[in-house]
Formats: structure tokens, C-alpha cells, sequence
């Protein structure tokens, strides 16, 4: 069990230096072709997806990024995809479909963007499409929550198969600061809004809400990549060949009935988790 209190895995979620959606498909696949734009309005720098081969097999991976410095950051909008982001995902997924891939998802965003534009444009609209089509799909489809998993701007990339977390990511409805203001019209109480809100990958995973916690090096993914890779290529390979033996619409039964079913109970931990 980790010795970090909910604040300090806050903190450790939203390190700039841990691995991000674009260091996971460099290290973990092979052959990753990159696409761009919605086929509506434009391209958005905050989703990232494509094809790749995941140990030679064809899959189709989706993630947020955030970008590693100020000017990436101002690219990708801090991580806040608008509602183009979610449309390419939307196309990329019905494109795995297609071709029967399997769909792997990366989440780390603090939420989809609010601004006035995005409203315009549909946020809401793309975000519920999202949501819908996942719950839909024939082909598995596993996400792993890799650092800090805000709202739905998070959920529109994890209604899958396997909803993975690492140990010091965090899962939440909307941010510690937006709950403490919300709750005690005081966002300067954040830190105790992190343990109400059972945000925790341990928490989420008791209450059935995710199917596994990767355990990350000491400190946090940040300090070793290279571990990290390793625990969460094992991690893939297992959840891959567990969800191959379902095939077309008993995956979209597995799925539906998952989240249905989310909060009721607990199956036991397997040897990979915290």
C-alpha cells in the first residue's frame, strides 16, 4: 500500500516530468503513424492518436497530451482537448472498428477545455459521442489512466474493457480545487478536498470503479521510465490476451455490464497491483 496521502499523490499525478501519452507510444509500440484533424474544423494538439503495433500487432492508440515545456503546453492547451480533439478520437476509434483493432487509450488531462469557444462548437455534443461510441464498440478497448484523469474530458477516452490506473495517478470528477471551492466556497482547502473525494487509484480500485493498479518506481513514474514501460507493457500484453478471448458483441456486453455493475463489489487483486 503506498505511503503517500491523497495531496502528495496529487502532486506526484501532475509532475511535468512523468511520461506522457507521447513516451508511452515511443517506447511501448511500433510503426506509429500519427492522425491529425476532426474532418470538421481542425486539428487539436491535445488528443494524440494513430495506428501502431503493439509486439507486431496492429492496434489503434489514443491519448491526451499536455507537452513537456511552456511552448508545448500553450500547443496542447494544457491537456484540455476541445471538441475537434474528441471528434479525431471519435474517428480514429470508428476506424478500429473497421478494421477490427484493438484500442488502446492514454488519460491525463485536468478536464476537456470550458472556454466559451469550445461551447460553441459542441464540446458537450462531442463528448457524449464519445462516450456513446465506446460503449458500442466490438473491439477491446483498454485505458490506463497515467496521470491525472479530470471529468469527463477524461472519461470520453476510458469507457473501456480494463480501466487501468498507476499507482499515483488519480481519477475524480473534476479537480481538488474545483470541489473545495465548490463544496467550502474555498480552493485553498484543495489539500482536503484530495481525501474526501477518494480520488486514489486504491480508492477507485476498491470501489470497483478501476480493474487494476500498475505499481510505479518509488517517487513516481518520473524517476524511472524505463520501469514504468516495463510494468505497463506486461500489463497490456495480459489485458490483451485476457479480452481476446471474447470476440465482437460479447465485448460490448463485457463493457456495458462493467460499468453497470461498478460499486457493487470487489474481485480479488491481481499480483501486478498495489
Amino acid at each position: 500500500m503506498s505511503h503517500y496521502t491523497p495531496e502528495e499523490k496529487v502532486k506526484i499525478a501532475r509532475d511535468p516530468g512523468r511520461p506522457g501519452t507521447a513516451d508511452f507510444i515511443s517506447a511501448l509500440f511500433t510503426d506509429f503513424f500519427e492522425q491529425r484533424g476532426d474532418r470538421q474544423c481542425r486539428e487539436d494538439g491535445s488528443i494524440l492518436g494513430g495506428i501502431a503495433r503493439f509486439h507486431g500487432r496492429p492496434v489503434t492508440v489514443i491519448g491526451h497530451r499536455k507537452g513537456k515545456n511552456l511552448e508545448e503546453n500553450l500547443k496542447c492547451n494544457f491537456g484540455m482537448p476541445g471538441p475537434e480533439g474528441y471528434r479525431k478520437a471519435q474517428r480514429l476509434m470508428r476506424q478500429a472498428e473497421k478494421f477490427g483493432r484493438p484500442i488502446i487509450t492514454f488519460v491525463d488531462t485536468p478536464g476537456a477545455y470550458p472556454g466559451k469557444e469550445a461551447e460553441e462548437r459542441g464540446q458537450g455534443e462531442a463528448i457524449a459521442q464519445c462516450l456513446a461510441l465506446m460503449s458500442s464498440l466490438t473491439v477491446p478497448v483498454i485505458s490506463i489512466i497515467t496521470g491525472e484523469g479530470g471529468s469527463g474530458g477524461a472519461l470520453a477516452l476510458a469507457v473501456a474493457n480494463r480501466v487501468l490506473m498507476l499507482e499515483h495517478a488519480v481519477y475524480s470528477v473534476l479537480s481538488p480545487e474545483g470541489f473545495a471551492s465548490i463544496l467550502w466556497k474555498d480552493a485553498s482547502r484543495s489539500g482536503e478536498a484530495c481525501a474526501v473525494m477518494k480520488l486514489t487509484a486504491q480508492d477507485l480500485r476498491r470501489g470497483g470503479i478501476v480493474q487494476g493498479v500498475l505499481r510505479e518506481p518509488e517517487g513516481g513514474a518520473h524517476t524511472d521510465w524505463e520501469a514504468t514501460f516495463r510494468t505497463m507493457d506486461a500489463a497490456l500484453r495480459k489485458e490483451l490476451a485476457a479480452l481476446d478471448k471474447l470476440k465482437g458483441p460479447a465485448l460490448a456486453r463485457q463493457r456495458y455490464e462493467m460499468f453497470r455493475a461498478m460499486g457493487r463489489g470487489l474481485p480479488p487483486a491481481r499480483e501486478e497491483e498495489v
